[in-house]
């Protein structure tokens, strides 16, 4: 990708936490394995939110707040999210409604399958799509605290102070609201801010390997001391994702080169296709091949065609359907620009005809004064006296 925006190192953060999501899920799919007992699907599920957030504070900070770019802004997102997001709806449907298959996150009922289709379920992994479109919904308040922080400081008070009560009061993290993930999305987009306006920083190799090592404390620290912490979602491990996310962005050396490399990023273009579409995947993959070979060995089967599932789905739905969405946007924003033109034009026309005519109007009127004034003022002959008025008329009517 040649865009100045984009920033490979959180490509490649966006892939680590996908496959931490999927390894959460393995101990799920297989529960003979002993990876169950080590999962931090939590701590990738929060770093996504904090990363949400930077990259719409970096991507859409600067940028003036109008009718037209909030609109951009919502149906980007939509086409982003919404039609794989759809399909992977449909598909586990489906998979639940085959009694024999015994699907592992299944949405049962009708009810529960327009819960979904309406943004409002949590079946599996989809719990956490809600809150990432409700955090769409609310970024364009954000969108002007961040472009006119002086005019809105009482709103950015205001959120400050949600923040707080929301790490006072504790909310839990999994659920689909936003109020419990906002501080995951706020700290991210404050990340994002300060990295757009924090351009000349060029960090040392020194702090891409503390880089490193702050990703790794973030992922392990609830198994390396589980007193310490044992709940994940709190404003310590949002403010800590926030920060994490920053550091990968500058594309510290050691970070960068682990980040940035080409298996990190092709996980990270997948990433969301791989993680809405894996369990089922990987369950088809357990149910087709259980009998054939070892355990380990179809673990690393049903890893590969997840990827390989992943890639399929983003090139042939999640990309295709994001760029027909855009395109008809587009095409439909700029059908309407032109008639809003046309109709300009047509009102300014009428305007510039009835002007034209009251000065033609104006100099008829002149001449037709001067054509009776003159005989009785002029001292020339009747023959020069008319000449002189002819000439006057039809210049003032070639005006």
């Amino acid at each position: 990708m040649n865009r100045p925006d984009y920033i490979p190192s959180l490509d490649g953060l966006r892939g680590l936490a996908a496959l931490l999501v999927v390894q959460a899920h393995i101990g799920l799919i297989f529960p003979d394995t002993a990876l169950h007992d080590v999962t931090m699907g939590s701590e990738a599920v929060g770093l996504f939110f904090a990363l949400s957030g930077f990259l719409m504070a970096h991507l859409y900070g600067s940028r003036p707040v109008t009718k037209e770019t909030v609109l951009d802004f919502l149906v980007s997102r939509f086409a982003r999210i919404y039609p794989v997001y759809l399909t992977a709806v449909l598909l586990v449907a489906m998979l639940s409604g085959i009694q024999s298959l015994n699907f592992v996150q299944p949405i049962v009922g009708g009810t529960e399958f327009f819960r979904h289709v309406f943004l409002l379920g949590s079946s599996g992994v989809f719990w956490s799509i809600p809150p990432e479109i409700q955090f769409y919904l609310f970024f364009p308040i954000l969108w002007l605290c961040l472009t006119r922080p002086q005019r809105y400081s009482g709103v950015i008070a205001g959120l400050a102070v949600l923040v707080v009560v929301d790490g006072l009061l504790e909310l839990p993290g999994p659920g689909i609201l936003l109020l419990s993930k906002l501080p995951y999305f706020l700290f991210g987009a404050l990340a994002g801010a300060m990295h757009s306006c924090w351009d000349r920083w060029r960090p040392s190799a020194r702090t891409g390997a503390f880089t490193l090592f702050l990703l790794a404390v973030f992922f392990t620290y609830r198994h390396v001391l589980p007193g310490f912490s044992p709940e994940f979602w709190s404003l310590q491990s949002a403010a800590a994702a926030a920060v994490i996310v920053a550091l990968v962005a500058r594309q510290p050396p050691i970070a960068a080169h682990v980040l940035a490399a080409a298996p990190a990023r092709f996980l990270g273009t997948i990433s969301f296709s791989l993680y809405l579409f894996h369990v089922p995947i990987m369950f088809l993959v357990r149910r087709a091949f259980e009998a054939l070979m070892p355990e380990l060995v179809l673990i690393l089967v049903a890893l590969f065609v997840a990827a390989a599932g992943a890639w399929f789905i983003h090139e042939t739905i999640e990309v295709p359907s994001r760029r027909l969405l855009v395109a008809w946007w587009r095409h439909h924003r700029w059908r309407a620009a032109s008639r809003e033109t046309s109709a300009e034009t047509i009102e300014q026309a009428i305007l510039d005809l009835q002007e034209t005519e009251k000065r033609l109007l104006g100099g008829a009127t002149a001449a037709a004064t001067d054509e009776q004034q003159i005989p009785r003022t002029s001292e020339l002959g009747e023959g020069a006296g008319r000449t002189g008025i002819r000439d006057n008329g039809d210049e003032k009517l070639r005006a």
